[in-house]
């Protein structure tokens, strides 16, 4: 992990079951500034690295904080940090990243979270606000499990926030992007069957690709074990149902520029020859899936699969 930042745990506090918020102070240097949408990457001491947003006012850099919702298919990430992360602990975390800024040129800003996929949006809201900038944001969560931030952000916003609290009210994309003026923008956060959707309605609807972000921070799911081989060392290596392609090849020295490590940024594409893909990402176009694999994600489900490696 390049440019690393040592900082310490803070502070923790439950804020549903299932949903934990970290804040972290430097070590040493003061931490970079960032912006409204940006992630690190925390590494914790069991070797996992997962991307996080950075939740607080981008204004204030004294400390960063994130929150990490217990995945009950954790693969060790945020068990590690749900059952054994402590105030005092010693992490690392990458600098600030943004792939996910507000758009400079919209007029309407329209937000879309589902569940954890909040955490960029309170940044995001802060700086809106700041600005005079034209909002809403729209937060679909299950209560008593997914509402983190139900309560600071209806006094933070007031009318601008829409909630829908599953299954009693569900969220209607069809018709949240339906007349919209020109010059809306539409953001969204959340797991992947809302991206999805959200990318299926705005193209029913018009849209341009332009108009409509997303982000996830899903780590990879688990999976049947399978074998790659390396093009031009002639290296083998077995993936274990619990790991990464991705974090296989860091742990035989291999390393992969990477930003989200969760299929949607498209820095770790990597060149394939042969084999089977079983493709997870949210990136690759069909036609490159052909010889693109996105190894944060992607997983081999047949023969072995051979890297241009």
């Amino acid at each position: 992990m390049s440019a690393a930042l040592d900082v310490r745990v803070a502070a923790t506090r439950a804020l549903t079951p299932v949903i934990r918020e970290l804040t972290f102070e430097s070590l040493d240097a003061p931490l970079p500034g960032f912006s409204a949408g940006s992630h690190v990457q925390l590494q914790l001491p069991n070797g996992q690295r997962n991307a996080y947003s950075l939740l607080g006012d981008p204004a204030d850099t004294r400390r960063y904080r994130i929150a990490v919702r217990h995945q009950e298919a954790s693969r060790g990430g945020s068990r590690y940090i749900h059952e054994q992360l402590q105030v005092g602990d010693r992490v690392r975390l990458s600098a600030p990243a943004n792939l996910f800024p507000i758009h400079s040129e919209a007029h309407l800003h329209i937000l879309v979270a589902a569940g954890i996929g909040i955490t960029p949006f309170l940044a995001y809201c802060t700086e809106l606000l700041r600005r005079g900038a034209h909002f809403e944001l729209h937060y679909a969560y299950r209560t008593g499990l997914t509402d983190a931030y139900v309560e600071y952000l209806r006094n933070l916003l007031g009318d601008r926030l829409h909630r829908y609290d599953s299954p009693a009210r569900r969220l209607d994309l069809s018709q949240l992007l339906r007349d919209r003026p020109l010059g809306s923008h539409v953001y969204a956060c959340g797991p992947q069957s809302l991206l999805l959707s959200l990318r299926e309605q705005a193209t029913a609807l018009g849209w341009s690709d332009a108009r409509v972000q997303w982000e996830a921070f899903a780590a990879p799911e688990p999976g049947r074990p399978f074998s790659v081989e390396l093009a031009r060392s002639g290296r083998q290596l077995a993936i274990s149902a619990e790991q990464s392609l991705l974090e296989a090849l860091e742990a035989a020295g291999v390393e992969i520029p990477n930003l989200c490590r969760g299929g949607v940024c498209g820095q770790c594409q990597t060149r394939y020859l042969k084999g089977d893909v079983e493709h997870r990402d949210l990136y690759l176009a069909p036609n490159e899936r052909a010889d693109s694999l996105m190894p944060c994600v992607s997983r081999g489900c047949g023969s072995p699969i051979l890297l241009d490696l």
